[in-house]
């Protein structure tokens, strides 16, 4: 008898929201997943389900993203019943500051691209003047000059979203099962993890960047990178934000969260003086009344990227019932793969417009 029905590999944002999805569907599901060692990023997470600016350039994406937004009301509260863990979600709405006349004109010419690119569709985000930001983000430093908003944008803690997600799974999660061997064996797959053999018909390649290593074991070469990013969390301060800011996010128990970075640096997950400095320095000509909070935490944590930073959604080519989901954006599109990526797993296929996050878009080629 088979292990599961699916199993997935990776328990992480995307494996564990796509497993759940499963696991609501009436699958038998298996979790295999490094654990505490791998390289989490949910860890180094900032915690915002984000539609603004995202998709130029593949409508597809900009579809999916607005997608998961529409769900993801829903999506927390069928978790926090499941769960009854508060994962501090938030639909507020978005704000994306500018601090010259340079950054705000690419920005316009960003947001203008999008609703054009989205047509009849549209494109749900507006530019903000200063006056309009003063009420109803007060406190800015004086150099902010506008920026722009959209109502789909909110924000989450990404380790309570992890823990229901957990939760929720229950004893199909297996930590400290990192996969040795994977194989097509007698119409499905058997996993070598943990000292034990798994099989079963249908997996999922959830791993993030551990993903490079399952395709290849499939002979598959996944075109993707790592990139790093730096956060700062600061001591608890008085409330004064009530929506997510680039860069800029208070959390439901007063820390704020300062960044990030965009760094090629390979695997290397270290902080360093001069970035982070940067992202202070940004910070405080926001929010001038960040100058004299003081920085508790600091981390370096990778973002999972193809060529073009959009996410990959596609069988291993030639082995049809191993599906790749690899993206950085866990937590934003957490209610798409539990609500719907999850059902496209069950049906053993891919509907037909996903076909726009096929690798195929650029140059890859089996290894083997």
């Amino acid at each position: 008898m088979r292990d599961a029905d699916v199993i997935v590999l990776g328990g992480g944002l995307v494996g564990s929201a796509i497993a759940y999805g499963l696991i609501r569907l009436g699958k038998r599901v298996l979790v295999l997943d490094e654990g505490d060692v791998a390289l989490r990023a949910s860890r180094g997470n900032f915690g915002l389900v984000w539609v603004q600016g995202k998709g130029l350039g593949m409508p597809a994406y900009a579809d999916w993203a607005r997608y998961s937004a529409d769900v993801w009301p829903a999506f927390s509260t069928e978790l926090i019943e499941r769960t009854g863990i508060d994962m501090n979600y938030r639909k507020t709405g978005g704000f994306d500051i500018c601090l010259s006349e340079r950054d705000l004109a690419n920005r316009v010419a960003t947001i203008d691209k999008l609703r054009a690119q989205q047509g009849d569709k549209g494109y749900d985000c507006e530019v903000v003047d200063r006056e309009r930001l003063d009420n109803m983000v007060p406190g800015l430093g004086p150099e902010v000059i506008g920026g722009t908003y959209c109502p789909h944008d909110g924000h989450v803690s990404p380790l309570r979203l992890l823990k229901a997600l957990h939760r929720a799974i229950g004893a199909a999660y297996r930590p400290n099962s990192t996969v040795s061997a994977l194989q097509a064996s007698g119409g499905g797959f058997a996993i070598t993890a943990g000292g034990m053999v798994h099989s079963a018909p249908r997996i999922v390649l959830a791993a993030g960047l551990g993903n490079l290593g399952l395709c290849a074991m499939l002979g598959f070469k996944l075109p993707v990178r790592p990139q790093r990013g730096q956060i700062l969390v600061t001591e608890r301060l008085p409330a004064f934000l009530d929506y997510p800011v680039s860069g800029v996010r208070q959390t439901e128990e007063g820390t704020v969260m300062l960044g990030s970075s965009r760094e090629e640096v390979g695997y290397d997950t270290a902080t360093t003086v001069d970035v982070m400095q940067a992202i202070a320095r940004r910070a405080t000509r926001m929010f001038p009344r960040l100058a004299h909070a003081r920085v508790v935490r600091a981390w370096g944590a990778l973002r999972i990227l193809a060529p073009d930073e959009f996410p990959i959604y596609q069988t291993v080519p030639g082995h049809e019932d191993a599906v790749i989901a690899t993206c950085h954006s866990g937590v934003s599109l957490a209610g798409a793969h539990a609500l719907r990526f999850a059902q496209f797993v069950a049906d053993g296929q891919l509907p037909e417009h996903f076909s726009a996050f096929h690798s195929r878009r650029f140059d890859v080629s089996r290894t083997a």
